[in-house]
């Protein structure tokens, strides 16, 4: 307890000395725009702020739009630790002999992230696997970085009145849950095995998950089969895997569709990395330390704001809004109705006759949704975390209907079960 409390004084420090170093930099005149100046600060200050600036990318209903976009760039990768590090918590971790286990284990990591580094390995019953361990003293840094943020938080929120609407606090608790979650693996060796569980339940037979060796996994250590496979992204690889990309990707997104209202909760980081092609035409689903639960009332009103989107009808639009949202006052649902009407009217004037590019198309539907989420909460409407979460999915999803069926129409297609 005391050496935590050490530990802790000693990370207070560290943050404390950034933050200085960057304020000496602002004053000589290094001044970026405030959204970069936050993202280089956070990148900086390592695990909790990566985390934190992610959220704030994935957040469009609790940041403005400025930091959303600059914080996209806030990439989750971090210096390997040398690999006599990481074994030496894997040993302690699974406590025999890893020899016992591992017939090789590579030294050079597949991918290194603030919370956790990937190994692959060879199991000495001959399986291929990847070894997920976590970083040495991540959870304190997280815990102590976290109750820093939140006493910050509720400073601020003393001395600003009007953040506490915002709910600055509630939202580095809301934080601190889902990054604590990430941290034990158990947790997502049983998102993996739910996950494996609902596409046998449905009959999937086109999509997978790893398979999780429980015997050599713990809180700090995820030992899963390795996939072989490319990226949703790569249209030229993925020919050589399938003869009809446009069909895979309709599995991956009937999969996820499905997964919103048969499954205890929804893979919340559809992002390339985490969507494969495997080598037999199989859609592979990877990394579950980021799911999303929505209850079902939610999702049904979710459900309904989509369908009124799809035939351009504002007052269900307005309807399914309030449903999704959380007030204290009394909402005019056609006063809400009539200012989407207007921004709707305001962008067919400035569509273009020409299609857009992949690039700005993607723009234009985040612009969009921000636009929309920024109407709710001029009347008086916050929405919920999972909301943001759901509907980043679905611009990933049209990210990837841009590449690889352009001709597809997302929202209109039979092929999708979108609202099943």
């Amino acid at each position: 307890m005391v050496l935590n409390g050490i530990k802790g004084a000693l990370r207070i420090g560290q943050t404390l000395t950034v933050l200085s170093r960057t304020g000496i930099n602002w004053l000589r005149g290094d001044r970026p725009p405030t959204p970069r100046l936050l993202r280089q600060t956070f990148e900086n200050l390592g695990a909790t702020y990566i985390k934190l600036g992610q959220f704030i990318a994935s957040s469009p209903t609790f940041f403005p739009a400025s930091y959303v976009e600059e914080f996209q760039q806030c990439l989750d990768r971090t210096p390997a630790l040398p690999f006599s590090v990481m074994r030496r918590i894997l040993q302690d971790e699974l406590k025999v002999p890893l020899e016992s286990i591992y017939a090789e284990i590579d030294p050079v990591p597949l991918a290194s992230a603030s919370i956790a580094q990937v190994h692959a390995a060879k199991l000495v019953s001959g399986e291929q696997v990847v070894i997920k361990i976590q970083k040495p003293g991540v959870e304190n840094i997280l815990l102590t970085d976290l109750n820093f943020l939140y006493a910050s938080a509720r400073i601020l929120e003393t001395i600003a009145p009007k953040l506490s609407w915002t709910s600055l606090s509630g939202i580095v608790e809301e934080i601190q849950r889902t990054m604590m979650e990430e941290c034990d693996f158990i947790k997502e060796a049983n998102n993996l095995k739910t996950f494996r569980q609902f596409l046998l339940d449905t009959h999937n037979t086109d999509a997978t998950v790893p398979q999780v060796y429980e015997q050599w996994s713990t809180r700090r250590v995820l030992t899963m089969e390795r996939f072989y496979g490319v990226p949703l992204t790569d249209l030229e690889t993925i020919r050589t895997v399938t003869s009809d990309p446009e069909r895979t990707l309709i599995t991956a997104m009937n999969t996820w569709f499905s997964s919103l209202t048969q499954c205890e909760f929804f893979h919340a980081d559809v992002h390339a990395g985490n969507l494969m092609v495997l080598k037999d035409g199989r859609v592979g689903f990877i990394d579950f330390g980021i799911v999303g639960r929505i209850r079902p009332d939610t999702w049904q009103a979710v459900s309904d704001f989509i369908s009124a989107v799809m035939v351009g009808q504002f007052e269900g639009m307005a309807d399914a809004m309030v449903r999704i949202g959380v007030t204290h006052e009394a909402i005019d649902v056609n006063q809400l109705a009539d200012d989407l009407r207007r921004l709707y009217n305001q962008m067919d004037r400035m569509v273009p006759d020409t299609p857009y590019a992949a690039e700005e198309a993607e723009d234009e539907v985040n612009n969009i949704l921000m636009d929309m989420v920024k109407i709710g909460e001029s009347h008086g409407l916050h929405f919920p975390r999972e909301f943001a979460l759901l509907i980043k999915q679905f611009l990933y999803f049209d990210r990837y209907v841009h590449i690889l069926a352009p001709e597809m129409d997302m929202f209109m297609d039979e092929r999708l079960n979108m609202l099943h």
